[in-house]
């Protein structure tokens, strides 16, 4: 079975020279749950905006058997949400609703369409109900569940996440790793949230200074307590 995530050995150096990523290689199957996990400027959320064309390195990513490049830009980023940590990063608009009908209006789908691509959005992340709502006066839970709607509408087929259980509360953290296991779509997440890899991601990646040090399933990886104080997960 083709992947529906292939990068081949990707690097990339910010402006200032600073390498983020060196030589990363990682295939994704359709339907897998992955946790991307490693110290502050690992290189996580860096990897994650590759996936989408917000950073460009040296390498080759495919996407659903798309090569990422200039030409595929746009079905790229439909085929792949990102869910910023900041829902406020996210959400720009005066209601809900217009939220979640931007990437569907954007893309010219009829009126119709959008109304059934904003309802079934917040329906997946029970949302239901809030299409009038002002998105600045709701709470941070529900701003992280409207954020995942935002990229719902455009019926991806992976969703990336940077940091999804940052900033909230016990009770809105386990309300949306229960919608996390919920969703259908391939998963990649950035986190250091371990409790939420042991019971949401069945496979973890350890970055470490740009390089990916450890691949495999998540029981092993979270036993092994060398490993992960070596690279400051413990």
């Amino acid at each position: 079975m083709e992947p529906i995530i292939e990068i081949k050995d990707l690097s990339y150096a910010y402006p200032d020279g600073k390498q983020a990523l060196k030589d990363i290689s990682l295939t994704v199957q359709s339907g897998e749950k992955i946790a991307l996990v490693g110290p502050n400027g690992a290189g996580k959320s860096t990897l994650l905006y590759h996936l989408n064309g917000i950073f460009t390195g040296q390498g080759k990513i495919y996407l659903g058997g798309m090569e990422l490049n200039k030409q595929n830009l746009g079905a790229i980023r439909a085929f792949v949400g990102l869910v910023f940590q900041n829902p406020d990063d996210q959400l720009f608009s005066t209601t809900v609703f217009e939220d979640v009908a931007y990437g569907p209006i954007y893309q010219g789908m009829d009126p119709a369409t959008v109304q059934s691509r904003v309802e079934e959005a917040l329906k997946a992340v029970h949302m239901e109900g809030y299409a009038r709502r002002n998105p600045y006066h709701l709470s941070g839970g529900e701003k992280k569940r409207i954020a995942i709607a935002t990229v719902l509408s455009m019926q991806p087929q992976v969703l990336v996440f940077d940091e999804p259980t940052s900033g909230l509360d016990p009770r809105a953290r386990r309300e949306l790793i229960e919608l996390l296991q919920e969703l259908p779509q391939t998963l990649l997440i950035a986190t250091h949230d371990l409790s939420m890899v042991r019971i949401l991601t069945p496979r973890t990646v350890i970055l470490n200074q740009g390089s990916i040090v450890a691949d495999g399933p998540t029981e092993e990886i979270l036993r092994d307590e060398e490993l992960l104080f070596v690279n400051g997960l413990r």
